[in-house]
């Protein structure tokens, strides 16, 4: 299950992430650096204004920089020499920092860079129409603890390509990484050598690998169909390095992938009960990260009148926070992906959850269903809840905690809220996508009953 948007894969073309938009269109200028967009890029004007005024984006920049740049397009512009370095820029730990597409902010501070995104939080919210924004907490995990990653693979002559793509470009092979964690880089290179020997990839595919509590999990989707000698290596693979399911999908297809390999059980515990997830289910990017993700959706619940309290939470996956909640309330759980379904309706047997399968994009859970419960926990996809949203609305339950991985969906559906009377209790920042412009975010709103 692919919910989210995932970093470093290949990027939709938008003005933030197109390096280029047609040829040089002159020579280099002085640009200083006043700013950051939304996904990243520094905001510079030319620093001699008898070159015009008009903002370029320019990847690899930091507010106050002035640096030497070459437009490549009308708002663009690319980095050639730091001239004056802002203060908060610092040496980038990773050789592979400005090829690689998985980072874009490894030249500024992680202080600093904790700091704007609370801020950006701040104003979006503030320009959704919140009046009155509660002090935002921030929480920031550490590198090197990314347990999930989806690489490219691509064959060439002799070797085996696997790494990220760059922005709007080619894969580039990870030799080392900051951000991962170090049982994923360790296997990279094995797998170069296990698939130049198999016939599992022609050309191109991807590798998606969660590192579970069991070990790595591993889904290959490919161009080619594994063979039998492929499943033999794969086999074999597998049992030396520890890695208890290895499943396969046909590049492009849709449905349920196939289990090559099954070498041991596969788990993942969230609060106390282990969960059997499927193959390419979402985790969230950091066990760190999840935790405080679980927290603040557990301190965001009202005060709990009774263990009969129900709670509906919309889009739930394989239970990443529905087990934690179900500890607190009676939890009803939604999700449309069937094989998470299957995953969490195991792992409940027992305990106060009802799991069921349901396409809320599609058949969202009713307005009079959700105005009943004593909250409803929302972690809508990064597309954002679509018709559930509208269900929200004309439901009006009096709790919502909102769990967001795209602020411009957050601010949007803001909007809609304040519009419908409520209010912002508390807002969590969460930075596990270090590095990065992304954000994930936590708040509760609520909306005062009528007497």
């Amino acid at each position: 299950m692919r919910r989210r948007a995932e970093r470093g894969r290949r990027p939709a073309r938008s003005r933030q992430s197109t390096e280029t938009t047609g040829p040089d269109t002159s020579s280099s200028l002085l640009f200083d650096v006043t700013a950051l967009g939304d996904g990243g890029d520094g905001l510079a004007r030319p620093s001699d204004p008898a070159n015009g005024t008009s903002l370029v984006f320019i990847p690899f920049t930091a507010p106050g920089d002035r640096v030497l740049a070459r437009r490549t397009g009308r708002d663009r512009a690319v980095s050639e020499q730091v001239v004056i370095p802002a203060p908060e820029r610092v040496e980038a730990p990773c050789a592979l920092f400005g090829q690689c597409g998985g980072c874009s902010l490894q030249h500024i501070s992680a202080p600093w860079t904790l700091n704007w995104k609370k801020a950006r939080l701040e104003e979006g919210l503030r320009k959704a129409g919140l009046s009155v924004i509660p002090p935002v907490e921030t929480i920031q995990t550490l590198p090197g603890m990314r347990r999930r990653a989806d690489f490219a693979l691509r064959r060439q002559k002799d070797t085996i390509l696997i790494g990220l793509h760059q922005r709007g470009g080619d894969p580039v092979d990870l030799t080392g990484c900051h951000l991962l964690h170090p049982d994923l880089i360790g296997l990279l290179p094995p797998l170069r050598n296990l698939l130049l020997k198999t016939d599992l990839l022609k050309r191109e595919g991807d590798l998606l690998i969660n590192q579970l509590d069991s070990g790595p999990d591993l889904l290959f989707s490919s161009d080619a169909t594994p063979t039998t000698a492929d499943r033999s290596r794969l086999a074999d693979f597998a049992r030396q390095y520890a890695i208890p399911r290895i499943a396969w999908q046909h590049a492009g297809a849709a449905g349920e992938p196939e289990i090559l390999v099954q070498t041991g059980p596969v788990r993942i515990r969230f609060a106390d009960t282990d969960v059997a997830p499927p193959p390419g289910a979402f985790l969230q990017a950091s066990r760190d990260g999840e935790h405080a993700i679980q927290d603040a959706v557990i301190r965001a619940l009202p005060r709990i009148p009774g263990r009969k309290s129900r709670v509906i939470e919309l889009y739930a996956g394989c239970g990443t926070l529905t087990l934690p909640l179900a500890e607190h309330v009676r939890a009803e759980a939604f999700e449309g992906h069937p094989a998470a379904v299957r995953s969490l309706q195991l792992a409940a047997t027992g305990k106060r959850i009802e799991a069921t399968l349901r396409d809320l994009n599609r058949q969202p859970v009713e307005a009079s269903d959700l105005a009943g419960a004593l909250a409803v926990v929302l972690d809508p996809p990064y597309s954002g809840a679509g018709l559930q949203m509208t269900q929200i609305l004309d439901g009006k339950p009096d709790v919502l905690v909102y769990v967001s991985c795209n602020p411009k969906v957050l601010f949007r559906d803001t909007a809609l809220l304040v519009a419908n009377g409520y209010r912002a209790d508390t807002v969590t920042l969460i930075d596990q996508f270090l590095w990065s412009a992304e954000i994930e975010t936590v708040c509760r709103f609520s909306r005062p009953r009528r007497r």
